[in-house]
């Protein structure tokens, strides 16, 4: 497999927790509920020129699936965009890396309830790993300061968050359309702008203004159009198992970008929180036969 297919899953993970740091820029420069519409907007503006006639072409099935259509916008731009702007309020980027990176594992789990897959021994085992991870994060080290309720809002925001977003997955998997990806995607942002529209009225609508514009257009270009066409080349290039590896890479390029432009500083508790979680999502990605086999002569 040529090293030129690992650069498209390699850069959509790399905009992705560039992002993390920009959630971080945009407390006290704009209002979460103000970016999360505008952003969207953006790329609403942005993509209508080039998707609109053949969204209009495919204007019979969206009628019909527009229901799913709307859960999926409410659900992977909506909540998950959403909360991680509230949540950056109460978190550092470092934070907010990590427990993006479960995404996969959560969608996992999420897969064996929802779409009845057989639980797999990584995902069991991982899933405990990354659980202990993640009270460790939540806990800044002392996972029994939990019992006291002593817990960053944001940091249960981006748990809730990734849940969403582990969710939209499992539901686009489980609601297979006909409609060219594109407009697949097209489609959603429509339904996210909607969703995002009564917020943005009742919230503080802040000005944009030359110190929030340049966030805006982060989010709203590479943030959400670029990474999205590099993830869709990725998956078709080297798989979406492959492609999903790189998440893990999230956590780390996170701290790196918020250490050089937030001034963000490594604690122990990041370290051993971080490893902990990555080693149980790459647990679930790796060791993937199922717990229970099914006997081939029940009747023996």
């Amino acid at each position: 497999m040529p090293l030129l297919y690992f650069l498209a899953p390699l850069g959509a993970v790399l905009i992705w927790s560039g992002n993390m740091t920009i959630n971080q820029l945009t407390v006290g420069a704009i209002a979460p509920s103000s970016i999360a519409f505008l952003r969207w907007v953006l790329a609403l503006a942005l993509l209508t020129p080039f998707l609109l006639p053949s969204a209009w072409r495919h204007r019979h099935i969206i009628r019909r699936e527009w229901y799913k259509l709307a859960t999926l916008g409410l659900l992977g731009m909506g909540l998950w965009q959403g909360l991680a702007y509230v949540a950056a309020e109460t978190t550092s980027a470092t934070n907010m890396g990590i427990l993006a990176a479960m995404v996969p594992l959560l969608t996992v789990l999420l897969s064996a309830l929802i779409l009845r897959e057989a639980p797999s021994l990584g995902g069991v085992v991982g899933g405990l790993l990354a659980l202990l991870g993640v009270l460790v994060l939540l806990g800044r080290g002392d996972p029994l300061s939990l019992l006291e309720l002593q817990v960053a809002l944001g940091d249960l925001l981006m748990v809730v968050a990734a849940t969403c977003y582990a969710l939209y997955g499992v539901m686009l998997k489980r609601w297979p359309m006909d409609l060219p990806p594109w407009i697949l995607l097209y489609a959603q942002v429509v339904f996210a702008v909607l969703f995002l529209l009564p917020p943005y009225l009742m919230g503080p609508m802040t000005p944009i203004d030359g110190q929030n514009i340049w966030l805006i257009l982060y989010a709203g270009i590479p943030a959400s159009i670029i990474t999205t066409f590099l993830w869709m080349r990725a998956i078709r290039q080297i798989g979406a198992s492959q492609a999903s590896i790189f998440i893990n890479l999230m956590p780390l390029f996170s701290a790196l970008i918020a250490m050089a432009f937030l001034g963000e500083r490594i604690a122990l508790f990041h370290l051993v929180g971080g490893v902990l979680v990555l080693a149980g999502v790459l647990m679930a990605q790796t060791l993937t036969q199922p717990l229970m086999r099914k006997n081939p002569n029940p009747s023996a």
